[in-house]
């Protein structure tokens, strides 16, 4: 059964947003809010979190794994950016964008796209994922929160603990937080592609 964690949006609890912390740490699986949609979040050298997320969603190994940053410091741990992509992306986060991009070997390789050696990255512009992550010290690797044959993401915490309850380990609801998924930029070939249109305005990377 999932811990359930009633998360104020503007003033998070540090003592809810440490024990969400320490269950990461421990391998927990989560059901998070971010500056999007809901996202399911696990510790980024977590096998079993992997495997997880895609048993939820039926993801096959080509599916682009996002991991959630708090800033542009710790993002620029995981990918290669050169100096035109980096101004491109600074002037875009946070925000609700997804950036496709070149991993280094700080990534594991089973969260690495198996051809292109590339990984997704973000910077949500969210309260409660900011103090997360901040508490956390490290990305949480995340995944969209969508299940298999339905074309909107849930929006509240509690029908996510509801429908949910027996394959997370903890959901944090901060209220709702919309269904539009990121905007995903494909920059792993030097130039910006658009792969997915969401909440992000694109008019820069057109």
């Amino acid at each position: 059964m999932a811990k359930y964690f009633d998360v104020h949006p503007d003033n998070p609890q540090p003592r809810s947003i440490a024990q969400v912390a320490d269950s990461v740490r421990s391998g927990a699986l989560i059901a998070y809010p971010t500056d999007s949609c809901y996202a399911l979040g696990c510790r980024l050298g977590s096998r079993d979190g992997i495997d997880r997320i895609r048993s939820i969603r039926h993801l096959d190994n080509r599916h682009h794994f996002t991991l959630v940053c708090q800033d542009f410091a710790q993002l620029g741990q995981f990918v290669q950016i050169d100096n035109d992509v980096f101004r491109a992306i600074k002037a875009s986060t946070p925000g609700s964008y997804t950036f496709i991009l070149p991993a280094t070997r700080e990534v594991p390789r089973a969260l690495q796209h198996p051809k292109k050696k590339t990984v997704g990255v973000r910077i949500p512009d969210h309260v409660v994922t900011q103090a997360l992550l901040a508490e956390l010290g490290e990305p949480l690797l995340s995944s969209t929160l969508l299940l298999p044959d339905e074309e909107e993401p849930m929006t509240q915490g509690w029908e996510i603990k509801d429908r949910l309850d027996h394959v997370v380990d903890a959901v944090v609801d901060s209220g709702d937080c919309g269904t539009e998924p990121t905007t995903v930029v494909d920059f792993s070939g030097g130039e910006a592609e658009i792969v997915r249109r969401g909440a992000g305005d694109t008019t820069r990377f057109e």
